[in-house]
């Protein structure tokens, strides 16, 4: 009997050791139980995590940053878990340039207006006349009423797409019933002006008060052309994108509703499937491109990850979440080919090489 105990218990601790060893070699991408890191406000500190603590291959990363800079780029990080894990500047710029997000930026507008309709200030099934007035495009008015905000953070106006970025009302031409056609249209940036009549302030200022100064980040919003364009230095980019990884919590503090967040990184409509409220989505069976009605079959960026999600900016500027490997990557840069609205053929060529470091 005794020596049947004896057994069992050997067995018991075999198996236990056996497990340990087992988690201990899935640690590629961390522990499942690692906290998240967040870089404290108004500092310098960030806290770093070594290639080699996450067996990567560390052969890989010297192709990777050749690639970037010969691709014009201007400054790549890579986070885990919060951590930096890559931080590169090139062709002269340095942690303290601003460079311009682009569309990239249009992810700030999704977070802000869920910050805004935790508030009570909004609701995003409302139709965009109760905070603008009504003729704030021209529309007819029965179908100008089928335009929620909603409607604008997943980029289905039905408002023409084909007159240009100017936003005035003169320019916003009924195409289509809102919800019924996707269209990439620069008419979402009427949701700021919604924040801002809600709120009884400037865009600027809620913006600030609301999103950037909770999470440390710097950069402005300027006026290029007609586009609300936000500029920063590469770190508080990189602090949205941690941000939104952390499921809109920074440190103890939500500041962008969960339920919201998760919205708005999945399906927000059933024309394009690989668009949510603002954020390019991966693993998708298919997609539309701005510029056009076609559909594309298969996965936005194919090498990529299929849980991650993007925002996505004009001339590559780059903001990748990938949950199931605990990564925010920044790329940010003039245009690594030709120019570009969003997407281009170098996104699944940066994601071969990432792939090659951190797989």
């Amino acid at each position: 009997m005794k020596s049947f105990q004896f057994t069992s218990i050997f067995i018991v601790i075999f198996l236990f050791i056996s497990c340990s060893s087992d988690d201990t070699s899935s640690e590629n991408q961390g522990s499942p139980t690692d906290e998240i890191y967040f870089p404290p406000l108004n500092s310098d500190t960030w806290e770093t995590k070594s290639i080699s603590e996450l067996n990567w291959n560390e052969d890989q990363l010297q192709p990777l940053l050749d690639f970037l800079e010969e691709k014009n780029s201007k400054s790549f990080m890579i986070l885990h878990n919060g951590k930096i894990v890559e931080e590169h500047y090139f062709n002269n710029h340095t942690s303290s340039t601003p460079w311009y997000w682009a569309s990239a930026g249009k992810t700030l507008t999704t977070a802000v207006t869920g910050i805004a309709q935790d508030e009570g200030l909004l609701d995003i099934n409302n139709k965009v006349s109760d905070y603008l007035g009504t003729g704030w495009t021209s529309a007819p008015l029965e179908k100008e009423n089928l335009i929620t905000c909603k409607n604008l953070l997943s980029m289905t106006s039905g408002l023409d797409d084909t007159l240009g970025d100017d936003v005035s009302p003169v320019n916003l031409q009924y195409m289509a019933d809102a919800g019924t056609r996707w269209a990439y249209h620069n008419v979402y940036v009427k949701l700021q002006d919604v924040v801002a009549e809600s709120s009884n302030t400037t865009w600027d200022n809620y913006f600030n008060t609301h999103l950037r100064d909770k999470i440390g980040m710097t950069g402005n919003w300027i006026d290029l052309s007609g586009l609300s364009v936000y500029l920063s230095d590469t770190r508080s980019m990189a602090r949205f994108g941690l941000l939104t990884y952390a499921n809109g919590k920074w440190e103890d503090e939500q500041i962008v509703n969960d339920n919201y967040l998760s919205a708005a990184t999945n399906t927000s409509q059933e024309v394009n499937l690989a668009y949510g409220y603002l954020w390019w989505l991966n693993g998708k069976s298919s997609y539309h491109l701005p510029q056009t009605q076609v559909e594309f079959s298969g996965t936005l960026i194919p090498d990529a990850p299929d849980d991650m999600y993007a925002a996505l900016g004009k001339n590559d500027q780059k903001i990748y979440v990938v949950p199931s490997k605990k990564l925010v990557i920044i790329r940010m840069g003039q245009s690594a080919d030709d120019n570009n609205f969003a997407l281009s053929n170098f996104d699944n060529e940066l994601w071969i090489k990432i792939n090659a470091l951190i797989n």
